[in-house]
């Protein structure tokens, strides 16, 4: 059973590459951690990002910040694990993943070794891979490993909505499930504005409701990170401010929906691999995954989402064997 840890709230971070660095000042501003620490292979690097953090801490909360070793994630309520390469330009996130599991083999058993009661956030890409290696790395209950899944496509889905709407992008309720990658789904049975569905709250309002632009929507939702990688070589702002919010959920005990990634046992016929869906998020981590009244196009989409997702999971296995 998890134990509810006494305050002081300490955040783990393992990794302060680009997301790890911005994910640890989003925090520092929230004043959601007392304590924070930094690990990172790359010592120097930690210890620089700790100080220049600290040199923001008169403008934000009182808050302990330092680069630390994995002994330091002991009572960690949260462990961010951002550590990896980056995905290079014209790369897909699978391609990432030997390289990346290789690192997970060291950092997973090092955190959980010493932390075996808090709760793993894995930001690194390819994130449902990476969260199913590690649930079996960690040993930990699947409540307590989350991918950060597509959370990010879920918020470029209802940005790119809510352009198009003229509507508050907080007033616009959309879920991108399934892998965080090119075989991610829309769930367009079920975007809303207001309660109500896109082509019903077009006529409501006077408005032609456009497929072919709903299509590009999605197409520019799932190719983001293409082109900002093209653009700037990587992404970090966006990312960083949903494993904040994912963090929130956890340490205030919010029973959030939010699309994480976790492991799925049974959700249309789909088993043993881990992907985004709608889940409950709270002070146990996973509390709760919503079964959504989707589609037969939205299944049969999952289901092949599931099916990729499955076979790199394999190729993983083979490149372990």
């Amino acid at each position: 059973m998890l134990q509810i840890r006494p305050y002081p709230t300490r955040v783990a971070i393992v990794g302060v590459g680009n997301v790890g660095a911005t994910f640890a000042y989003a925090l520092l501003l929230s004043g959601l951690a007392v304590e924070i620490v930094l690990i990172d292979v790359d010592r120097a690097r930690a210890e620089g990002e700790a100080m220049d953090l600290n040199h923001a801490v008169p403008f934000a909360r009182p808050t302990r910040v330092w680069a630390g070793d994995y002994a330091d994630c002991a009572g960690a309520a949260v462990t961010v694990v951002a550590a990896g390469a980056n995905q290079r330009p014209g790369e897909s996130r699978l391609d990432l993943l030997q390289r990346n599991a290789a690192i997970f083999r060291q950092v997973v058993p090092a955190v959980t070794g010493h932390n075996p009661d808090g709760i793993l956030l894995i930001a690194t890409n390819p994130v449902d891979v990476l969260t199913y290696a590690s649930l079996q790395l960690s040993g930990l209950p699947k409540e307590r490993v989350i991918g950060s899944g597509t959370i990010l496509d879920t918020a470029r889905f209802r940005h790119l909505l809510s352009q198009h709407f003229g509507i508050d992008s907080r007033s616009v309720h959309a879920y991108i499930i399934g892998e965080h990658g090119d075989s991610e789904v829309p769930v367009w049975s079920l975007a809303n504005i207001a309660g109500m569905r896109l082509a019903d709250f077009c006529a409501a309002q006077g408005l032609a409701f456009q497929r072919a632009a709903m299509d590009e929507i999605f197409r520019q939702t799932r190719d983001a990170a293409y082109e900002i990688i093209r653009r700037k070589g990587a992404t970090y702002y966006a990312v960083a401010a949903g494993l904040l919010r994912i963090v929130e959920a956890i340490l205030r005990d919010q029973g959030t929906v939010l699309s994480v990634s976790s492991l799925v046992e049974g959700y249309y016929g789909i088993r043993d691999v881990c992907l985004s869906l709608p889940t409950v998020v709270d002070r146990r981590g996973l509390a709760q995954v919503l079964r959504l009244p989707l589609s037969d196009d939205e299944v049969a989409r999952l289901r092949r989402s599931a099916d990729v997702l499955k076979g790199i999971i394999g190729h993983l296995r083979e490149g372990e064997a």
